[in-house]
């Protein structure tokens, strides 16, 4: 392993790939902590300590604290992940959407410039809404004003102010992807998590200095952690591979020899998605009942859909199951699979080409997605155990364990194939990561 790092500094290519993506997450970083001119970042502070199972809890878990106090990367890159999500949603509908994504890497092109206005779009929407949001905010104290002195300038200069941002932070993370090493725009979203580490070491050190957590509870909290991981990096590797033979064929004046390959269908193909589609829908009674704190109603609503109710957990669970499906039905299409196999004289053994073909794979799908789907909702049940069931002062599991495990083994494949290319030994020579088959 020593070796294999000494070898990534060997490698000039490599070498200034790795420090030019360390440089903009540093940029990245020390703009999370600009803040935006005309807010009281004190009141704001005291009101968002009381939003961790909120939609704005989860925001800002992934502006990396930037939305809590308010600074120029506040809306992050969520503008950006909503325009994706929502084309990447479209483009099974909309048919000009469809034929660009099968257009190669020219359509590609065109579909990455249609984000980028969507991502303006929903910043300017976004940031005019979060400047309403913040003018009718008070502080704990239900006085002090989060904006001292609203009005139409203090609109359009948040407006602006993190508009820009949020265009800089897209261009960051694009400058990452092509000049740096792993996807830049889930390294923004890596490091933001990531940067909450150092502060939840030192809250659990202190609750051990101060006798409030037991040491050996401490020792067996890491083993548990350290076998969840383990668990999560096995499901996000997990496959189930569809043997497909091809038949011999004419290509041009060739006479191409039969093959074998294979289909790699990923036992959770959906990834983050259905827990972030759930985390919003399940917050967004509690996040209504904070507008309406002397309803009764709302009180009730706000207390039933408490993290540490049962019903929350059970709902969440279930909401999750229902998106990885659904979304696993929106990305892989097995009519489509079935046809591609088809015009290039692809089938499975023993499966007619065809509707049976589409039939088969539609089935097998169906049925590893079902323990993808819930492992899903388990791990986003496990923060909510942990925080309320075993008093646990730090936030683990949920959308931030898969989004870290996730981004840090596809960064680890980018540099392992960088080290392979020039005959170096990768970071898993003797226990190569493989995609385990079910």
């Amino acid at each position: 392993m020593v070796e294999s790092f000494q070898s990534v500094f060997r490698i000039p290519e490599l070498k200034k790939r790795i420090l030019f993506t360390a440089g903009l997450l540093c940029v990245f970083r020390l703009g999370s902590h600009v803040p935006t001119p005309g807010i009281n970042g004190t009141a704001l502070q005291s009101f968002f300590e009381a939003q961790a199972g909120t939609i704005f809890g989860l925001y800002d878990l992934f502006a990396g604290g930037a939305l809590s106090r308010a600074t120029i990367f506040a809306l992050g890159i969520m503008p950006y992940i909503n325009a994706s999500i929502i084309l990447q949603l479209l483009g099974s509908v909309i048919p000009y959407l469809e034929k660009l994504r099968k257009e190669g890497e020219e359509g590609r092109k065109k579909i990455t410039q249609i984000t980028r206005y969507a991502t303006v779009f929903f910043a300017v929407v976004q940031s005019f809404g979060f400047c309403l949001f913040l003018e009718g905010l008070k502080a704990a104290d239900g006085v002090t004003p989060v904006v001292p002195h609203p009005g139409m300038a203090f609109r359009l200069l948040t407006m602006i102010t993190q508009t820009s941002g949020t265009i800089f932070v897209m261009w960051l993370g694009e400058q990452i992807t092509e000049r740096g090493i792993g996807n830049g725009i889930s390294l923004l979203i890596f490091i933001n998590i990531v940067a909450r580490f150092p502060n939840d070491l030192l809250n659990t050190g202190r609750q051990i200095m101060s006798g409030q957590m037991n040491i050996f509870a401490a020792i067996a909290l890491v083993a548990m952690m350290l076998l969840v991981i383990a668990a999560v990096v096995a499901m996000t590797q997990g496959q189930r591979k569809i043997p497909v033979n091809y038949a011999k064929r004419i290509i041009g004046r060739r006479m191409v020899g039969s093959s074998t390959m294979h289909i790699p269908l990923r036992i959770n193909a959906a990834g983050v998605i259905p827990i972030i589609f759930a985390q919003s829908i399940i917050a967004l009674p509690s996040t209504v009942a904070n507008f309406f704190p002397n309803n009764e109603l709302m009180s009730v609503v706000a207390n039933v859909f408490a993290p540490h109710r049962i019903l929350y957990g059970l709902l969440y669970a279930l909401i999750i199951i229902f998106f990885t499906y659904f979304y696993t039905a929106i990305v892989l299409d097995p009519a489509e699979l079935a046809d591609n196999m088809k015009k290039h004289g692809g089938f499975i053994p023993g499966i007619r080409p065809g509707k049976k073909t589409a039939e088969y794979i539609d089935r097998v799908l169906t049925r590893i997605t079902l323990p993808g789907a819930v492992f899903l909702a388990a791990i986003a049940v496990l923060p909510d155990v942990l925080l309320y069931r075993f008093n646990v002062p730090f936030y683990f599991g949920g959308t931030s364990l898969l989004i870290v495990v996730g981004v840090a083994l596809d960064t680890l494949q980018q540099i392992e194939s960088h080290l392979l290319v020039r005959h170096y030994d990768g970071f898993m020579k003797r226990g190569k990561l493989k995609a385990r088959r079910f």
